[in-house]
This record gives structure tokens, sequence and C-alpha cells, in this order.
């Protein structure tokens, strides 16, 4: 796989279970090393990097969000004193988040159970969007962060990704395509191949291509339920 992503620009990952997506992340955050070849941040070898320097400058929001025994504010700070309430109260009102928060039993001091028990999944998925705005990194991966959110939530999660997204380089792993389409580009993963590259609107005019089908069958799926 060779590519190349520009400062501030937003890549959309999608494939198969088992094409590579997730791999791709992993190499990138050194959880493992590569045997060949480099991946490059400003033409810096990520080798060449302090391990914690270079994953403090990435944020990282999963499907299946950890959050810990303590509070809403805790969870978003990870008990780092350098970052405020202030500044998690900023950050949680650009994400759309806030308002939840308030709510909540004692607000950013209510105590979250083990895992988020006590909070929905849409919920949790903003706790976690709130505390990788707070970190402010330069390098932003989403794997996976909408998949299980009901359509209610998704429009505020939505808000939240492009809120996130903002002014720094991405790399989106999604599903659901209407969370990538807006995406400078889309690559696209097939057993640890790229097959395609390039726009939505590039990609969507390649006969029988891998994002052309996904996209139309996601859009009749759309349709079907509506009509229901």
């Amino acid at each position: 796989i060779e590519l190349e992503i520009k400062p501030g620009e937003t890549l959309a990952i999608i494939g198969s279970t088992g094409s590579g997506k997730t791999t791709i992340i992993n190499i990138l955050n050194r959880f493992y090393e590569i045997q060949k070849g480099s991946i490059k941040i400003d033409d810096v070898n990520i080798k060449d990097y302090e391990l914690l320097s270079l994953r403090r400058r990435i944020a990282m929001v999963l499907q299946d969000v950890f959050l810990f025994g303590g509070t809403v504010l805790e969870n978003i700070t990870l008990r780092d004193s350098n970052i405020s309430r202030e500044q998690v109260i900023e950050a949680a009102k650009m994400i759309g988040a806030h308002s939840f928060i308030e709510k909540l039993p004692g607000g950013y001091d209510y105590k979250v159970m083990e895992r988020g028990a006590t909070l929905s999944m849409g919920q949790r998925q903003l706790i976690s969007f709130v505390r990788a705005l707070v970190f402010d990194p330069d390098i932003l991966i989403l794997d996976e962060a909408t998949s299980s959110i009901d359509p209610e939530t998704e429009s505020v999660i939505q808000f939240a990704i492009e809120t996130l997204i903002k002014k720094r380089t991405s790399i989106i792993i999604a599903h659901r395509l209407s969370t990538i389409r807006h995406a400078d580009n889309i690559l696209v993963l097939s057993k640890g191949e790229v097959q395609e590259f390039g726009s939505h609107d590039d990609l969507i005019q390649i006969q029988d291509g891998h994002y052309k089908q996904h996209y139309e069958m996601q859009f009749l799926e759309v349709v079907e339920t509506e009509q229901k």
C-alpha cells in the first residue's frame, strides 16, 4: 500500500472484514512495528519519533468506547491535571455533548460505572469525542465510531465528527457512507491491497467499482427503510 494524506485532509478507509483497515491504524500508532517499508509524518520516519511524543499527537475514537469508574470529567481528561474544567466544558459545547452531560445527576461530576454501563452507546461515544477534542491532536483516527449509533443520535454524532476533523488530519474507518462521503479521499481495501482510491465523486463513476456497489447497496437500504 502506498498513499499520502496531506495536512488537514480527511482519508476514509472502507473494506470488508480482514481487508487491513485496523492494521493500518495499529502500525500508524506503532502498536507493532512493520518489517519493511516506511511510514512518515512530515517526512520523518515514525520510528524516529519518541513513542510517547508520537502518540500524544494522535487521538483515536474506537467503536467500543472504554470508560473507567470515575466522574465524566475524569473520563474526559484521563486525570490529566493540565486540562481544566473550563476547557472540558468548552470542548463539550463544541461537540454537542454539553446539554446531555449537564442533565446527568451531578453533571460533569456524575460517577460513571466501569465501561460506562449506566450511559447509552451514543452518550459514551460523545464523551470519547470530547476526550479527543480536549487533547487537541494533530492526527485524528475514527475506527467504526458510528457503527452502533441509533439514527436519532447519529445527527449529533455526525456534527461531532465534523467539528473534530475540522483543520486536522483525519483517518475515518466506517461502514456508513454518510460518515465518509465528504472525505477528501476514500481508500477501498481488499485483502490488504488497494482496490480504489479517490474522492466520492471519482469513485462513484467507476462502472462495477467496489465503492459504487457499496454505495448503491446502502442507498437502496435507506430507500427501503423509508418506504416501510
